[in-house]
């Protein structure tokens, strides 16, 4: 049987503590969520590896030093209200539900978001809630949100998502440039996002956030 614990400990005393996050309520979500329940039964040995782990589809779970820089960056209160964009299984959400008051999570597969509910339903997570939809279009009945997440890249974000943010919210992605990747915070004052640059990171684009096609005659 395999010693998920220890491998949970390991990613943290290996990946995320040497990418220079140390925040406690980071480091206690991330020791705390069973990441090998979060993914595809048949890649539970994988669930800790160092790199974006395909989980089909054109998705993948982030690396877990990707995603705690993410969080690292973001600064996340225990008062705030977070929406996460594209979490599969829920893995991101599970993490996120233990540094927030609540999350909403949106997956556009209806059976994916289906599992993923049961699965935060079933480690006992009850501050989450994961609906299926478009992902561009968020979630705007139960906004604005203090955060918004991004489990993917992305090369534009349309207006309608960075409305459901709150003034004074903050939101994260990564940013699809060519064959690299830049994780981008922006800071919304008055209206408007300013964005700055974190930290290097890459993953596939998510459906609803590619570039149309531009067309020559």
């Amino acid at each position: 049987m395999a010693d998920y614990t220890t491998r949970r400990t390991m990613m943290v005393d290996t990946q995320v503590r040497p990418s220079d996050v140390t925040k406690f309520p980071i480091i206690d979500a991330m020791l705390s969520v069973p990441r090998e329940a979060f993914v595809p039964s048949s890649m539970r040995e994988a669930a800790y590896i160092g790199e974006n782990l395909d989980i089909g589809g054109g998705r993948v779970l982030l690396e877990p030093r990707t995603l705690a820089k993410m969080l690292d960056v973001l600064d996340i209160k225990p008062t705030e209200v977070i929406l996460d964009i594209a979490p599969g299984l829920g893995y991101s959400t599970a993490v996120l539900a233990h540094m927030a008051e609540f999350v909403i999570g949106v997956e556009d597969d209806e059976s994916r978001a289906e599992e993923a509910q049961s699965i935060l339903s079933e480690q006992g997570i009850d501050n989450a809630a994961i609906i299926s939809g478009a992902l561009a279009e968020g979630a705007a009945k139960s906004g604005p949100y203090d955060v918004i997440i991004l489990q993917g890249a992305v090369e534009v974000l349309p207006d309608s998502l960075l409305a459901q943010l709150k003034d004074g919210g903050r939101i994260v992605s990564i940013f699809a440039e060519g064959d690299l990747g830049v994780v981008r915070i922006g800071y919304k004052m008055d209206q408007r996002i300013n964005w700055r640059m974190a930290f290097n990171a890459g993953a596939p684009v998510l459906t609803g956030f590619a570039k149309k096609a531009e067309f020559a005659l």
